[in-house]
């Protein structure tokens, strides 16, 4: 089956599930209509707190990564604000589905396994929940799970550093925490990634392309905060009211129990009436939305790319679970997203030679898991949207 097909499939398979609903929370439609306008802050068209943008120096900036703004100018400049944040969400969606399928592909998967680890990826994770949203938060995850996957895909085919580093910098430009995995991205692109082949040139290209992103970047922070780094979630967190504090940092060791007990730990809730089962509205763990994880356990070769996948995904991991907040008001654990196609890529190799039936009953599980996830959120939680 043709990767482009697939892609439509997955972005059709989202918008169905959207309803057509448009965002409430796009706050990359009004970065993108602040950047039409010449600014940077959004204080004229500010919506209020729920946006989650932060006053400093007497306006509002939006704090969330501004790639998926970059994206939605098209359709800012000739809509404007109506434009339609969910809409890219899907689209997004359905490249990172025909990425995935690729990528199976060029791991040696077969096309009748790649369905299920393509379906697992899609409705099995957080990847549809958040698509068919399309909140700023969750926008995000979709495009940077899009961008990754198809970096990783440039690695399992030619291999081109400088399109290894645009889909990095475009996916660490959607969420930062992938900024973790680019020291691992620049090894893949210089020793190899499913076999050894040192590239030199690859390496070189990948850095040198990198380097006019890392300029802007800095840049558009000394822009909004007088700094280089991006300090927007530090002055977010002295400014939550919720969960937030006057002082500190948002990151710190003191977080680790709570995150990871979201992780791994906390289940649905169950009732004694309909709809008698009710996922947490500050997260799901993972062993009850998506076990079919566990298959990344499995893999075993090529032993380098395994063993430097767990890294990639443990680095991705760390800030996540030293962050203050884990998701808020989400179905899964979204920030699990950001590793996943790491984990996705192991679960790849680990099913080269077959997919047991174990496999396919816990891609089964997760698959029914994230459609209810799905279904609630539409039926329940959004239903006046």
């Amino acid at each position: 089956m043709n990767a482009v097909l697939v892609g439509l499939l997955g972005a059709c398979l989202a918008m169905i599930v959207a309803h057509g609903r448009a965002s409430p929370y796009d706050n990359y439609v009004l970065l993108a209509d602040a950047l039409v306008h010449g600014r940077l802050w959004i204080d004229p068209v500010w919506p209020g707190p729920s946006i989650d943008a932060v006053l400093f120096g007497g306006h509002r900036y939006v704090v969330n990564d501004p790639v998926p703004a970059l994206l939605i100018l098209p359709q800012v400049l000739l809509f404007g604000l109506r434009a339609n944040q969910t809409l890219l969400a899907c689209v997004l969606c359905g490249v990172a589905v025909g990425a995935a399928w690729t990528l199976m592909a060029r791991l040696g998967v077969t096309a009748r396994v790649g369905v299920w680890l393509v379906v697992f990826a899609l409705a099995g994770t957080d990847l549809l929940w958040c698509s068919m949203l399309g909140d700023v938060w969750f926008i995000a995850q979709t495009s940077a799970v899009a961008f990754l996957l198809l970096a990783l895909c440039e690695l399992a085919g030619q291999r081109r550093g400088w399109l290894v580093a645009l889909f990095s910098a475009l996916a660490l430009g959607s969420r930062f925490t992938i900024v973790m995995a680019l020291p691992v991205l620049a090894w893949w692109a210089w020793d190899g990634f499913l076999e050894r082949d040192r590239r030199p040139r690859s390496l070189l290209a990948f850095a040198a392309t990198l380097v006019p992103f890392v300029l802007l970047w800095l840049a558009y922070n000394e822009a909004r905060w007088n700094v280089p780094w991006d300090a927007g979630h530090t002055i977010f967190y002295h400014q939550d009211p919720y969960m937030g504090s006057a002082t500190g940092s948002p990151f710190s060791l003191r977080n680790v129990h709570d995150e990871l007990e979201a992780f791994f730990v906390d289940g649905p809730i169950l009732h004694r009436t309909a709809p008698f089962l009710e996922p947490a509205i500050t997260g799901t763990a993972l062993w009850f939305t998506s076990p079919a994880l566990l298959l990344a356990f499995f893999a075993r070769r090529p032993l380098r790319l395994v063993v430097s996948l767990w890294v990639a995904t443990l680095l991705v991991a760390a800030p996540s679970v030293l962050y203050y907040a884990n998701g808020g008001a989400q179905f899964g654990m979204r920030h699990a997203l950001d590793f996943e196609p790491f984990l996705l890529t192991l679960m790849g190799l680990a099913a080269r030679d077959g997919l047991a039936l174990i496999w396919r009953i816990l891609i089964g599980w997760s698959v029914a898991a994230g459609t209810w996830g799905c279904w609630y959120w539409n039926a329940i939680l959004r239903a006046s949207f």
